[in-house]
């Protein structure tokens, strides 16, 4: 459109009105993920912090998409935590029982759904990874566009590995700080990154190219101001590898 053609007046209200309708704006991630991690944290853990400022930085780095998980069995030594879920604790229980283990513990890592390491070790983190690396895990592209109040998920279709599975919507809230009051990190301020906020199930995958449209509310969920896309097969109650991930940029209101 040649807007220099047009009244001024005019021409200025169809750029306001471009604008809003691509509210929330989204982009590509500037590389492809290469790590999904998953953190399962808790205010009242007094091994958590590092973990936390650790993935501080990791979300920083290109490629990895990072997740914060809360969760709320710790609350009983004396701090319930601010952010916690059971929705939470049971992902973690439920990654536990898809493993075949039983390490459930705080700060734990998640990796691609695979793997775990301690949450406060880097070096952990990397091996773990190597490790458990799969050629299969995020081999799926997922890509993210949005018109008007509507997200639109592209998902492609599978080259390799699993071709089944679900999508999977977590609002974040990029950077959140706590005053810890009581309990084992007493007087801390301590800063969450990437805090889920809610955790939904878009729909089912079956190994082809599928797109999936989501209302542009949803993504606001919990007060939440991002948001984050996974692919993942298993189920609800036996979550596996992810096959693909994306993470959307900062939502305006």
């Amino acid at each position: 459109m040649i807007l220099s053609s047009l009244p001024r007046h005019i021409a200025l209200a169809l750029v306001l009105v471009a604008g809003w309708a691509l509210q929330p704006a989204l982009a590509e991630p500037a590389s492809a993920p290469r790590m999904v991690l998953e953190l399962f944290t808790s205010q009242g853990c007094s091994s958590c912090p590092p973990a936390d400022a650790l993935m501080g930085e990791l979300a920083r780095e290109p490629g990895i998409v990072v997740l914060s998980f809360p969760v709320d069995y710790w609350d009983y030594l004396g701090w319930h935590d601010t952010l916690a879920s059971a929705a939470f604790t049971q992902r973690q229980r439920s990654y536990c029982k898809a493993r075949g283990d039983r390490q459930v513990y705080t700060p734990q890592v998640v990796i691609n759904g695979v793997t775990h390491a301690v949450g406060s070790e880097r070096a952990a983190i990397e091996a773990a990874a190597g490790k458990g690396k799969a050629t299969e895990a995020l081999s799926v592209p997922v890509s993210l566009s949005a018109a008007g109040d509507r997200l639109t998920i592209a998902v492609g279709a599978a080259a390799r590995g699993p071709h089944s599975g679900a999508l999977w919507l977590f609002p974040i809230q990029r950077r959140h700080q706590v005053a810890i009051g009581r309990g084992e990190n007493s007087g801390k301020m301590l800063t969450y990154t990437n805090v889920v906020r809610a955790i939904i199930r878009i729909g089912d995958w079956n190994g082809t190219a599928q797109s999936y449209d989501v209302p542009a509310e949803t993504l606001k969920s919990g007060g939440a101001d991002g948001y984050i896309v996974l692919l993942q097969a298993g189920t609800d109650k036996a979550p596996g590898m992810v096959l693909g991930a994306a993470q959307g940029p900062a939502l305006t209101y």
